[in-house]
Parts: C-alpha cells; structure tokens; sequence
C-alpha cells in the first residue's frame, strides 16, 4: 500500500489528484515551482483594472462529472452560477439575430421540433448528421465526419467545438468532439447547463482546494521547482528539487502533474503534444449598474470578433478561441475590436471604452488535432510509482478543465 505521495503541480490536475489522496488519508505533499497555485486556472487583482479577474474565462458544463465531484469534495457547489436549465442566449454579429437554445432535460431531443428552442434557421433534420460523433473516428478531423457548411454550422457547432477544442473546428479531432457531444448534448439539457466560477477562478476551484489540503495535513509547498527525476529503471528512487533532494521510501509515489514540456524534461523520451493554440481574453470594468438588468450571465457570438460574453457584478469579459492569428496585434487595438462586440451585445450605443486589460495565453492548450491527440501519453509510466497527470495527457477530452480534473483522478487512483 501506497503511504506517501508526491504531487508534482498545483495546477487543477494536481489539486484533483492531491485532494483525492488526502480524502483516503494518503500523506500528500504538493510542490509547486510557480508562486501560486491554480496553473493556467487563476485569479488576480488585476492594477489596470483594480479588481479581481481570472487570467481567462471558462466555462462548464453541469454534465462535467469530474467538476461537479470535484466541487462537491471541496464543498464549493455554490461556487458556480448559470441557469436553472439548459438555456444559453446566442447573438450573430452579423445581422443582430438572437435567440435562446433551450435543449429538453431528457436524451430524447424533442427539442429540435421545437422553433423556439433551436437554431434559427435551421430544422429538425439538421440535427440528424450529429449522430455520426456518437461512433468513435480516430484519426479523424471533424471535417471528415461532418460537413462544416450550413447555418447549424456556423451558428452553433462551429463556436461550440473552437471554444471546446481551442482548435479551429473543422480541423479538429472527430474523437475529442464526439466526447463532448456524448457527455453533453446526448444526454440532454440536464448536461448542458452551462457554468461559469462566480465570483472568481481560484474561489472556486483552487483556493478551496489549499484550504482543504492543509485541513488534512498535507502541506503545499510554492516557488519549489522539480530539477530531475532519479529512478533505478524499475521506480523512482528520489526527486531532485530546487531546495535539495527528496528520498522516496519503497511505499512512495510521485504524481507529475505539469506542463508537458517540462515533463518531457525530466522524463526524456516521453512523447506528448507539442503544438499549442492560443487563448485572448479581454475584460472590461463595466458595473451592473450601467448595463442593461436582464443581460444574460453568458452569451454565444457568432460573426465577431469574441466567442463568448460573460456578465460579472463588476465587469463584462469576452473570450477569443484559437487565438493565434490575433495574439500578437496591438493590446489597445484588441481591446477597441472586443469592445465592439461587447457594445453591440449590450446595446451600450458609442458609450467610450471603460478601463480594460487583455491577457494572452499564448500556448494555453495543446492543439486538438488527430495528430496531436495522438501523441498524449497515458497516465502509467515505465516507472512503477510515477504517474502522470494534465490535460495534456490521454483523458479522452480536449484541453479542459473536466479533461485536467479527470486526469487527477486517474493518477491518484493508479498510486493508490
């Protein structure tokens, strides 16, 4: 039996996992080599702004049952605000149309038939060609199962898969999609209701999580850097840190649950994703006050140049998937550009740009092709106690907070 493990990462990954072993009374210790926790997940009083933001904004989804166990296990349910059922406001840039799309709670999908809760534009038999992502196609890019043309496309399942996948949508793995639509709206609306962490990232997701690590004895130690591994070939036998060296006793384990680059460092020879899509995410104080009441807590853009709104008590952010063609233009210019959208979506008029901040991820996830879904490992490794852990690694999912929480629990299940 396992009596210790080492937990390599405070990123969600690592907290999922850590937290597990702690709630089987596990010794834990988490080494961290960044001055915080949480990873690409984080929150920070933001000078340009003068309030708390999230480096960027995620949304979940309630049939995410690696989140919802997650949450439960830190008590921070309450931590996630969205609506009562699967309604998600949607707004085309292009010609000013909105609509609500309003799956049914149950995995009959009446809800096509219906005109009020469907896609404008678009009819029951739309829907049908989705059923092919319910079949597995490895290797296969989303073009090669469905065809990326239509207003369903472009007005649901092309936002839907860039924000899941971060990829551009008809290049991405038909896998990775196919996962999604079998987790969410194959199983209806009660999947698909959408979450967004109120008030912030790390209230919800990692603060808890410190707090319940250090409930169960199980110190987290920032700013401590993983230098190498030290293995006999059959297990690792000592873990060099920035601070000195750590002997791993024979009922030892280490988890690494870091970025796939570093783990290629310290483990040579393991393959992993090595081409990376970016994130731009631009936030914008705008108080509750001086907006319309009844703006939706998340709105779906189509034809701009944002994906997705979300309305906060003090401030509106926008997000841009698969970002790489904008990451690097001008940051004033980006903020006017998102502002735009965010004018529009509102009907704020030519009310002058608040004080805004941009941040840019720029290899926020690995590129959720055929190619590069190939190349995640699992989460054994030839070292009988070591094991690891990441969106990165082979989840079944795309690069996603559910994918980075499940891998968690995979490791912390292979240790214990």
């Amino acid at each position: 039996m396992i009596a210790k493990v080492h937990v390599i990462g405070a990123g969600l990954a690592g907290l999922s996992a850590a937290t597990i072993l702690a709630e089987h009374g596990v010794a834990v210790t988490v080494s961290e080599a960044a001055g915080q926790a949480g990873g690409r997940c984080r929150s920070y009083i933001d000078p340009q702004l003068d309030m708390m933001i999230d480096n960027g904004n995620h949304l979940v989804l309630s049939g995410n049952r690696a989140v919802m166990a997650y949450l439960k296990r830190l008590g921070t349910q309450d931590r996630l605000a969205g609506p009562d059922s699967a309604d998600l406001a949607f707004m085309d840039l292009r010609d000013g149309t909105r609509w609500r799309l309003r799956p049914n709670d149950g995995p009959l999908a009446w809800w096509v038939f219906a005109k009020d809760r469907r896609v404008p534009g678009t009819g029951p038999a739309d829907y049908l060609p989705l059923a092919a992502l319910l079949r597995r196609h490895p290797g296969k890019r989303i073009d090669q199962v469905l065809k990326p043309v239509g207003v369903l496309w472009e007005r649901l399942l092309e936002p839907f898969f860039l924000a899941a996948l971060n990829t551009e949508a008809a290049a991405g793995s038909a896998d990775l999609a196919g996962a999604i639509v079998r987790e969410t709206l194959a199983k209806g609306g009660q999947a698909c209701r959408p979450r967004i962490a109120h008030p912030t990232l790390s209230g919800a997701f990692v603060e808890p999580a410190l707090d319940y690590l250090a409930a169960k004895g199980a110190p987290v130690r920032l700013g401590r850097r993983l230098k190498a591994i030290v293995d006999d070939g059959r297990k690792v036998t000592a873990l060099e840190f920035g601070d000195g060296l750590v002997q791993l006793e024979p009922d030892e384990a280490a988890i690494l649950a870091v970025p796939p680059n570093h783990a290629q460092a310290l483990l040579p020879g393991l393959q992993a994703p090595d081409e990376f899509r970016s994130i731009v995410n631009g936030h914008f104080a705008l108080p509750a006050a001086e907006r319309p009441a009844n703006a939706p807590l998340i709105t779906g853009l189509v034809g701009g140049s944002a994906e997705w709104l979300f309305v906060f008590e003090d401030r509106v952010s926008v997000t841009v998937s698969g970002a790489d063609a904008i990451v690097d233009d001008n940051r004033e210019a980006l903020a006017a550009r998102l502002w735009a959208d965010v004018a529009r979506v509102l009907e704020l008029g030519d009310r002058p740009m608040p004080a805004w901040q941009i941040v840019k991820e720029r290899r926020a996830t690995f590129a959720a092709t055929p190619e590069q879904d190939a190349k995640r490992p699992r989460a054994r490794t030839s070292l009988s106690n070591l094991f690891l852990a990441g969106d990165w690694t082979r989840t079944g999912l795309p690069a996603t907070i559910e994918g980075a929480l499940r891998s968690g629990e995979t490791a912390a299940r292979l240790a214990l």
